[in-house]
């Protein structure tokens, strides 16, 4: 299995770093952050090392999708407190990925929870602003993966 020596994530994989684990399969560790958001706030994280989104195989990105969903309906059921899940995965520096280590975070809300997304919502595209750049996207994905069409 992939792994890099300095990473905490590998780490408690391997054992030599602990982990509040709930959830373990031969792919992915479901386990405790340690800096919640808020109470039950959980992260899904791939056993093999992969520093970003891209660098994951696609079926563990199935299956991390999979549990990621089976945790959100465990926290609910769990009795933490829970109005409603976030799903959140960061993945390069300019998004706040601080652990090179893909991992999706499934943390419960609630109304007055500390929680903040701040953007500047007011801001609106024009349709074609939008094409222009759904073209863009359109173009890079066909000559990444043009046998999927």
């Amino acid at each position: 299995m992939k792994t890099a020596p300095d990473c905490i994530f590998c780490q408690i994989v391997a054992g030599k770093s602990p982990g509040s684990v709930f959830y373990e399969d031969d792919l992915v560790l479901g386990l405790m952050t340690i800096g919640p958001v808020t109470t039950g706030h959980a992260m899904i994280i791939p056993k093999r090392h992969a520093a970003f989104l891209a660098d994951l195989d696609e079926n563990t990105g199935r299956h991390l999708w999979s549990i990621t969903q089976r945790t959100a309906a465990a926290i609910r059921a769990s009795g933490v407190r829970c109005e409603g899940i976030n799903l959140f995965l960061a993945d390069g520096e300019a998004a706040f990925q601080e652990i090179f280590h893909v991992h999706m975070h499934v943390f419960p809300r609630y109304k007055g929870d500390p929680f903040k997304l701040v953007a500047d919502w007011d801001v609106k595209p024009s349709r074609q602003e939008l094409d222009q750049v759904a073209q863009q996207i359109r173009l890079a994905y066909c000559n990444l993966w043009s046998n999927d069409r």
